[in-house]
């Protein structure tokens, strides 16, 4: 995993959905941070691209009811807040001590930057990558 995750803040963040009902404290930076442009990403948070990043469960506090999940697959869930429909993570099933959260819902979203792209493959045609991080087709090997 990445090592050099961009953080410009305190090492405890805090984040939460567009209502707020929904709320989270994370300690420690993020082991790894991405764009994803895979179909289900983009369906899912109604936008050409998600941003993710990756902690340990243990690092992630939930301040409220964690978030409702969704399988958008076999093995993996994506959390949303039931009431005004904020995706705020994804967590795959073969993976059960770690847990993606949504860039974008963090109060300070300025703090994290992604540092590669993943299934570009399914990047949008009209959208131009400008940027010069990595970029690969599938998930990163």
């Amino acid at each position: 995993m990445s090592e050099g995750v961009t953080t410009i803040c305190s090492t405890k963040r805090s984040g939460s959905c567009l209502c707020g009902k929904v709320q989270y404290r994370i300690s420690g930076k993020p082991f790894d941070a991405d764009y994803c442009h895979c179909r289900q990403c983009q369906k899912s948070t109604g936008s050409v691209v998600g941003a993710w990043m990756d902690f340990k469960c243990d690092q992630i506090e939930w301040l409220t009811l964690p978030p409702k999940e969704y399988a958008s697959s076999e093995h993996v869930r994506r959390g949303f807040c039931d009431h005004c429909g904020s995706q705020l993570s994804f967590r795959d099933l073969r993976y059960p001590e770690f847990l993606t959260l949504s860039i974008s819902s963090l109060d300070e979203p300025n703090s994290v930057s992604p540092e590669y792209h993943i299934h570009t493959e399914s990047k949008l045609s009209w959208l131009t990558i400008t940027d010069t991080q990595p970029k690969y087709p599938r998930e990163r090997s």
